[in-house]
């Protein structure tokens, strides 16, 4: 089973996509799980596919955004469940538009859920995983926090900041001997509601760009879970789930900052066309 047998897992954004699939998989493999989402109706669902597996599971909703509920949330979990293995920072939101049509709120949400949501779990649930002397933190950034791409400043800027943040952590966790291992995740295109549940600048076509990645979407949650819980087994650092995380990573690791001139061409026909 990996060493998940028995681990007290913790996964936010686990109502659908890649948070469903991650908590779905750590109970197969034996983890007691808590999960949380602000969607209780996608949680419910997670909750009877964990509950299929026979496992252990506590859910509740939670915004990540809410600093003193994730505390709260925190210490609750640890007292009800005697420890705290691992945590799964998953809880994100898409946003599309350009800097100069984009309000100051749109990016300060985007920066609130998948960059601050990210570092209240950590902050939260560090003090747990140290006293448990097996701890794991994995937080997901995205592919788009290897390199940037027009019409994603907000989402770039959360997922780079997580990327910065947990390599650090990881160091730090190193530095200090605590016995808290750190995974940063850079999925692909990944076949999840994330596009369905975004929002974007007025002008934008939703619809059209989510039948465009409908089709560029090649990897499904069910797999990544499974990559991403290989790579915590290994103690992996960095995990690229999906073919294209690989190839485009690859990409820019060759070309450095002249990666620009080979992705502007290909992203303007992934743009949805204005209305």
């Amino acid at each position: 089973m990996g060493g998940f047998a028995g681990k007290v897992t913790v996964v936010t954004g686990a109502g659908s996509g890649i948070g469903q699939a991650l908590a779905t998989e750590l109970a197969r493999r034996g983890a007691i799980l808590a999960i949380s989402d602000v969607d209780t109706d996608g949680l419910a669902r997670t909750e009877h596919q964990i509950r299929d597996h026979g496992a252990r599971v506590r859910t509740d909703r939670l915004d990540v955004t809410e600093r003193e509920s994730v505390l709260s949330y925190a210490a609750s979990v640890a007292e009800q469940f005697g420890k705290v293995n691992q945590i799964y920072n998953n809880a994100g939101i898409a946003y599309f538009g350009d800097v100069e049509v984009t309000e100051f709120k749109d990016i300060e949400r985007v920066m609130d859920v998948d960059y601050w949501g990210v570092v209240n779990g950590t902050k939260a649930f560090l003090p747990h995983l140290i006293a448990s002397g097996d701890g794991h933190v994995v937080n997901i950034s995205s592919m788009y926090g290897l390199f940037a791409v027009q019409g994603q400043s907000a989402y770039n800027s959360a997922k780079f900041a997580v990327r910065g943040f947990t390599e650090a952590l990881r160091q730090e966790m190193i530095v200090a001997g605590h016995p808290v291992k750190v995974t940063c995740v850079h999925p692909g295109y990944i076949k999840t509601p994330l596009v369905q549940n975004s929002t974007a600048a007025t002008g934008l076509d939703k619809t059209a760009l989510g039948v465009i990645f409908d089709r560029v979407a090649i990897t499904s949650p069910q797999r990544t879970a499974e990559i991403v819980l290989r790579a915590v087994a290994a103690n992996k650092a960095r995990v690229l789930p999906g073919a294209d995380a690989k190839l485009f990573d690859a990409i820019v690791r060759l070309a450095g900052s002249g990666y620009m001139r080979v992705f502007i061409p290909m992203n303007r026909r992934l743009l949805p066309p204005s209305r």
